[in-house]
C-alpha cells in the first residue's frame, strides 16, 4: 500500500466510525488530507480499533517520521555535563523518553490540529497512545493532579517512552505554589526516568504557552530542578531541554551559559 493509499484508507475508516462524519468530503490536496486525518485522530475518543487500521496507521506514521527525519541525543553536543539544549520538533527526537505537557484529563488534546505539544505528541504517536492513557485514567478514577508523572509507550514516536506531566496553570500572578508544582513536574519525571533506568530524557517547556507560566521563570525553575537532581543522583539520566520557539532558545542558552 502506498502512502496516498494509506491516508485514504485511514480517513475513510475514521469517517465511517460516526454517521455525522460520513458527509465530509475528502479533499484532493495532500496537505488538506493530512490536516483532515490529524483532525479526525484528534477528536476520536479512546475506543477499540481494528488491527488493520493500526497496521496501516503505523506504516503511515513511520513513513511520515522518515520524511521529517530523526534526531538522536547522541548527535547533540552538551552545553553542560549531562545537559543538552536542542531547538526543534520533539516528535523527531530519539531519546529514551520525551516529556509531554498534558492536561488533567491525560487523554491528549481533542482540539483538531491544535498547536500544543500534547496534540503534536499524540498525533505523531497514533491512536494507541490515547488508548493507553485512557486505561491508566480509568484505573486511577480521578483527574491527574499537577506535579506528578505517568509513563506510557511511545508507539510511532522515535523515543522509547513518553512521560506525561500536568503543570500548573497561571491565571494571574505566579505564586510560590505554582513554582513548587512546576519544579515537582521536572523532579517527578526525573524520578520516574531514574526508576526505569532510562539514560536520556527530553523536556519540553512545561506550563508555558497555553498554561501561561512566564517563559524565563519557568526555564529558571527547570534548570535549577535538573541541576539539583543531578547533584543528588549519580545515575541521573542525561537531560535535553527541548525548545521550539526562538524566544525560549535564547532564554535557555543564556541561562545555561
Amino acid at each position: 500500500m502506498t502512502q496516498p493509499e494509506r491516508i485514504d484508507f485511514l480517513i475513510n475508516y475514521l469517517l465511517n466510525e460516526k454517521d455525522e462524519l460520513k458527509s465530509i468530503n475528502i479533499p484532493p490536496e495532500d496537505a488538506e488530507k493530512k490536516r483532515l486525518l490529524r483532525s479526525l485522530m484528534n477528536i476520536r475518543p479512546p475506543r477499540t480499533v481494528s488491527e488493520e487500521f493500526l497496521e496501516v496507521q503505523d506504516a503511515y506514521l513511520q513513513e511520515e517520521l522518515k520524511g521529517k527525519g530523526v534526531v538522536s541525543v547522541s548527535d547533540l553536543s552538551p552545553v553542560q555535563p549531562g545537559i543538552y539544549l536542542w531547538q526543534g520538533d520533539i516528535t523527531r527526537l530519539s531519546a529514551d523518553a520525551i516529556v509531554n505537557a498534558a492536561n488533567s484529563a491525560m487523554l491528549g488534546c481533542f482540539v483538531p490540529c491544535h498547536g500544543c505539544i500534547d496534540n503534536a505528541i499524540h498525533s505523531a504517536a497514533g491512536v494507541e497512545l490515547r488508548l493507553e492513557c485512557a486505561r491508566i485514567m480509568e484505573k486511577q478514577k480521578a483527574e491527574e493532579p499537577a506535579g506528578r508523572a505517568k509513563i506510557t509507550k511511545a508507539y510511532n514516536l522515535p523515543c522509547r517512552y513518553v512521560l506525561h506531566t500536568v503543570g500548573p496553570i497561571i491565571y494571574s500572578e505566579v505564586t510560590q505554589k505554582d513554582c513548587r508544582l512546576l519544579s515537582d513536574c521536572y523532579r517527578s519525571c526525573l524520578e520516574l526516568a531514574d526508576k526505569q533506568r532510562l539514560k536520556s530524557i527530553a523536556f519540553c517547556c512545561i506550563s508555558t504557552g497555553e498554561f501561561h507560566f512566564p517563559n524565563r521563570e519557568a526555564a529558571e525553575i527547570a534548570i535549577q530542578t535538573v541541576r539539583e537532581f543531578q547533584e543528588e543522583h549519580e545515575s541521573c539520566p542525561e537531560v535535553v531541554f527541548n525548545v521550539f520557539k526562538d524566544q525560549d532558545y535564547e532564554i535557555y542558552r543564556r541561562l545555561l551559559e
